[in-house]
């Protein structure tokens, strides 16, 4: 009977681990699904808002683009993995994938609380064209995809 138990136990244990060891050589998305931008704005409706609305749009663009920009040479939107692009998904490509990850969410964290102390204090004609900006590049960067 003791034999039963202990076999059942190592095989529960053996299930478990091998699951997670699946779990974890799962390949990530190189682009966050955080990236999209949900509605693009015209200048009209930009000029409606409050400051504080277009503070918030401001960061908003800047993360996204942050978090798209250096993978473009792979892909332009979420979903694209190592393993869809042929890249080994090995610890040491995993482990690099997660310390870009890691550093990107570091800069972010840091550029927020700057722009939180300082941007209130940029001209609302300037953060307006900066928003526009930043969508012209997101749509543009939409067209760039298609091309290949």
């Amino acid at each position: 009977m003791k034999l039963k138990v202990v076999l059942f136990c190592f095989s529960l244990f053996m299930v478990t681990s091998v699951g997670f060891a699946q779990k974890k050589k799962q390949a990530k998305s190189i682009i966050s699904e955080k990236v999209a931008i949900k509605k693009y704005h015209n200048k009209a409706e930009l000029e409606r808002m409050q400051k504080g609305q277009l503070l918030v749009l401001y960061v908003e663009r800047i993360e996204s683009l942050v978090k798209l920009l250096p993978y473009i040479a792979f892909a332009t939107k979420p979903g694209v993995t190592m393993t869809s692009l042929g890249i080994p998904n090995d610890n040491d490509n995993s482990d690099a994938l997660d310390d870009q990850f890691e550093a990107t969410d570091k800069y972010l964290e840091q550029m927020r609380e700057f722009q939180g102390r300082i941007l209130p204090y940029s001209d609302t004609d300037n953060l307006i064209s900066a928003i526009l900006f930043y969508e012209e590049t997101f749509k543009s960067l939409h067209e760039y995809s298609e091309f290949h």
